[in-house]
């Protein structure tokens, strides 16, 4: 079963992300991808909040567990070919919190760093 990864397609940075995840993932039925503001995850997820989404990404596992944020960056990494293996670093002490730190501080910013890339 596909893990979905909700996000926000309106974002630059959040679309290359999710990009980069399919390139990466396991195989093309690892995951599906649904943006924020769709009318599917509003549907399928009432409990994601648009609010939230559009703040962090949203992955859920098929037994409904949902991850946020910087939570759900090993689950990511361990539906990769190449990247699995980094899924253990976030299991060093102190990783969360720098991970944590990391992530909502890029995430803030990320309307901000997009304008530095060309589109496309």
């Amino acid at each position: 079963m596909a893990v979905a990864l909700v996000y926000d397609a309106d974002c630059p940075v959040c679309r290359a992300a999710a990009d980069w995840v399919l390139r990466n993932s396991l195989d093309r039925d690892t995951f599906e991808y649904l943006p924020c503001r769709s009318a599917e995850t509003r549907s399928r997820f009432p409990a994601i909040a648009e609010a939230a989404c559009l703040q962090a990404m949203h992955l859920v596992l098929p037994d409904g567990a949902i991850l946020v944020g910087e939570r759900a960056l090993p689950e990511l990494l361990r539906r990769t070919r190449r990247y699995r293996r980094a899924a253990v670093l976030f299991r060093i002490p102190g990783a969360g919190i720098l991970s944590r730190f990391l992530y909502r501080a890029f995430a803030r910013r990320r309307h901000r760093i997009s304008r530095l890339f060309p589109p496309g």
